[in-house]
């Protein structure tokens, strides 16, 4: 009976199925609780399983149940603790098991990505472009007791995301549970993790002279806007290289001296803009450590100028997933749920691959809308999971990689394109000014249209 109903629904919803699929092999239940298992922590399970915790998270992201509470009580008897029992896991989770998770995630699916053929061009070619950025989580419901009698805005935690542009997706996150911290604070812990042939790209906010010096001595690169707080010396002349889309670029050799008293040569670009900024700049500079012979400045320019990705990236996780989850006012389960968005949000790039595999990687990138896969992968959810409970999914476990990769691609033959479909907007229009007269609080629809 399972295998006709798996039919009916490769027919009907094949994206679904992938997704679906795609949980189960790389985090299903058993490997999630084993890596768990594995991980230097304070926390133990006891009697409620990190799976489950993550399973409950999951299914409140993706939308397929409207709050954690719900989705716990579709599966209370299999959890078989109270919901406050939950709730106090969830809140004790540390972040760096949340983070540890986003890197567990991404080196599962991050290999199936290049398999389907769903990975793009390298930005440049013989590195790996990393691009970072930050994310606050927005302000939580006042739910905890030393929240009740405050008017300000509860901030639960902040992070800071590292986006692979060839696989479309994050890889990794340094999350932070004080929502005041300054970004900066954290590029300690960024820079460690900088390995050779990497290049870190970055808007001027993480331009820090310890951040960038210790980026060029572990001999990765950057590629960073220039914050008008850091303090160089310029050495020769500027020189005009080229034209890119937004404008004129040139660029000279500039000297910054880190805190031990190193002297470190680096090129400043400058990008005079056709159209100024939504701040108002007519020129951006942008420093690198990339040697002239690596990388020209047009390519440097042009590179940061595709750092808008990762923006784009937080904007599609808050449009598609519940990435912030405001009932959540303890810090750790806050950022936990940011986290499990992230994986979310690696799933779905493990989709569009596939789909990219059969249908061309440009084709899926620029038609395909991500939010309406989500929305149908959220919508089908519940009633597939009814009709193939759990039990049914365990078969995927045991694909042998080629087999599953021929699956999705298999799968990706069954869809539509057409009904994922983005519709870009055309350029907003100035609202006009509204009348207003109290005389008057309502008027009749109807009469306007007919005296239109």
């Amino acid at each position: 009976m399972s295998d006709s109903i798996f039919e009916r629904f490769i027919k009907e919803s094949p994206i679904s199925v992938m997704a679906r699929a795609t949980a189960e092999r790389a985090l299903n239940p058993e490997k999630t609780d084993q890596w768990f298992d594995n991980l230097p922590k304070e926390q133990y399970t006891k009697d409620l399983l990190f799976s489950s915790m993550f399973g409950l998270m999951s299914k409140t992201v993706t939308g397929s149940y409207p709050s954690v509470h719900a989705a716990y009580q579709k599966s209370k008897e299999e959890i078989g603790v109270s919901v406050t029992s939950v709730y106090n896991k969830l809140n004790g989770i540390e972040i760096d098991t949340s983070a540890e998770l986003v890197r567990y995630a991404a080196g599962e699916l991050a290999p199936a990505i290049i398999e389907l053929g769903g990975a793009t061009a390298p930005l440049l070619p013989g590195y790996r472009v990393k691009m970072l950025d930050g994310n606050c989580i927005e302000a939580s419901e006042h739910r905890i007791a030393e929240l009740r009698e405050l008017a300000a805005g509860a901030l639960p935690g902040k992070s800071l995301v590292v986006y692979d542009p060839v696989l479309r997706m994050p890889i990794d996150v340094f999350p932070c549970e004080d929502g005041h911290a300054q970004e900066r604070s954290l590029l300690g812990d960024v820079s460690a993790t900088a390995e050779k042939n990497d290049v870190w790209a970055a808007d001027r906010n993480f331009c820090t002279c310890g951040f960038i010096t210790e980026i060029a001595d572990s001999g990765a690169f950057f590629i960073i806007r220039l914050h008008r707080g850091l303090s160089y010396e310029i050495i020769g002349v500027e020189k005009a290289v080229g034209l890119t889309e937004t404008g004129e670029v040139s660029e000279q050799f500039i000297a910054v001296t880190d805190a031990s008293g190193k002297r470190h040569i680096f090129r400043r670009i400058r990008v005079h803009l056709v159209t100024e900024t939504r701040d108002g700049d007519i020129e951006i500079f942008i420093i690198t450590n990339q040697p002239p012979e690596a990388a020209s400045a047009v390519k440097i320019a042009d590179i940061y100028r595709k750092r808008w990705k990762i923006e784009t990236s937080f904007q599609e996780l808050e449009d598609y997933s519940h990435s912030e989850i405001n009932t959540l006012g303890y810090p750790p389960a806050a950022l936990f749920a940011f986290c499990v968005a992230l994986i979310s949000y690696m799933i779905l790039a493990v989709v569009k691959a596939a789909l990219a595999g059969v249908h061309g990687v440009e084709k899926i990138e620029e038609e395909v809308s991500g939010f309406y896969i989500c929305d149908v992968i959220a919508g089908v959810y519940r009633g597939m999971m009814i009709a193939l409970p759990d039990e049914d999914w365990k078969v995927f476990r045991d694909y042998l990689q080629s087999e599953f990769i021929a699956l999705l691609l298999r799968l990706s033959e069954n869809v539509k394109i057409s009904a994922f479909r983005k519709h870009p907007r055309g350029p907003k229009k100035k609202p006009p000014k509204r009348k207003s007269d109290p005389k008057v609080p309502h008027v009749s629809t109807a009469k306007l249209i007919a005296m239109r």
